[in-house]
């Protein structure tokens, strides 16, 4: 089975693909707990494990917070018109929006906008704070429209 990742594409087998899995569920798993769950020993896990990582195939390990016991629980779905779409202006919207950490997930789409963001703040206030100081001065922002979310139905944290 052939996945691909950035430019290059890397043969992945099932021993790959169940430490993938393992690791989804529990990234802080030690390599000798990986090994003993897929039925490999530990020196090829190791092998593996660095040539995932090298070919970015796993990009990191990172603790899930809860936002909603950090006070976060205020989400917000943006909508991003832009004034202007040559590469110039987006590559300056990007990089802006890189700079804020209020903006969770940054999307260009292919729709009848330009750009979702997804927002996450401590509440209304915060979020009206975030959207006229920071958003709506984002380079080349013509207009925006907001969607509150009720319920995050799935989340996987942040």
């Amino acid at each position: 089975m052939s996945d691909f990742t950035g430019d290059m594409a890397f043969e992945l087998d099932s021993f790959d693909h169940k430490i993938l899995d393992e690791l989804a569920t529990d990234g802080r798993m030690n390599v000798t707990e990986l090994a003993r769950r897929i039925g490999l020993s530990k020196s090829p896990v190791q092998t593996r494990l660095k040539r995932l990582e090298q070919t970015g195939i796993i990009r990191g390990y990172r603790a899930l917070l809860d936002p909603v016991r950090l006070g976060l629980d205020h989400v917000a779905f943006v909508e991003v018109r832009m004034t202007d779409t040559r590469e110039a202006a987006l590559s300056a919207f990007n990089a802006a929006v890189l700079q804020i950490a209020e903006i969770e997930e940054c999307h260009m789409l292919a729709a009848n906008f330009d750009y979702l963001l997804k927002i996450r703040a401590k509440d209304m206030r915060a979020y009206r704070r975030v959207l006229a100081e920071k958003i709506s001065t984002l380079p080349h922002v013509g207009s925006t429209s907001t969607y509150v979310a009720m319920q995050a139905v799935k989340d996987d944290g942040i």
